[in-house]
């Protein structure tokens, strides 16, 4: 795979890029918990999170992984993430009309938990790298961010529709997520060990 170190506007960059764009205006519109701006929000997430897809399957396929775009396209995926739980906690509760009960939207803890995370794989990343060890994504991690879009898209959501509680079904694939969240990155953790000790022998 050929890698253009000096390119900056390539497609998959450019797409990375249009993420990053994206994050403030979907922040703007979870200001307004109204149905309306909580569609258009998650709309917007939604197409956000396709470009996920896109870049990283147009660099492989065209070759043009950038250096730039390796930086790039995990600071956008963990800012329009984030961003979006953050706002999320920070909205009013969901009012449940048989019980009266008001449920957070995403309890601040959860989102702790997730910052914790990210950080910590982050760092394990920067120091596996210092050390000269790369470690490939796996499967665990690939899933918890499918999980985590599904949550998070139905948290935005939240207001039911035909009978659907997005609010329900975002708690559901949320508690799914971090599972797997804490699972990869105990795994990526492991790996990373086992890494160091081969190359000591």
């Amino acid at each position: 795979m050929a890698s253009t170190r000096g390119s900056l506007w390539t497609v998959p960059n450019a797409l990375t890029l249009s993420r990053i764009a994206v994050v403030p205006v979907v922040v703007i519109l979870l200001v307004d918990a109204g149905p309306v701006a909580s569609v258009a929000a998650a709309a917007l997430f939604i197409v956000a999170s396709i470009t996920d897809y896109l870049d990283g399957y147009l660099a492989r396929k065209h070759g043009i992984v950038t250096t730039l775009g390796k930086f790039l396209d995990p600071l956008a995926d963990k800012l329009l993430v984030l961003s979006a739980l953050i706002m999320l906690a920070g909205m009013p509760c969901v009012m449940h009309a048989a019980s009266g009960a008001c449920d957070p939207r995403v309890p601040a803890w959860v989102v702790v938990l997730i910052v914790a995370r990210e950080l910590t794989v982050t760092a394990l990343r920067s120091l596996a790298a210092s050390e000269g060890i790369t470690i490939g994504a796996e499967e665990l991690g690939k899933y918890k961010t499918i999980f985590q879009i599904f949550a998070i898209v139905g948290l935005i959501v939240h207001h039911p529709y035909a009978y659907v509680d997005f609010y329900a079904l975002g708690m559901f694939f949320l508690w799914v997520s971090l599972a797997l969240g804490f699972w990869s990155a105990i795994d990526y953790g492991m790996r990373f060990r086992r890494s160091l000790a081969e190359q000591g022998e």
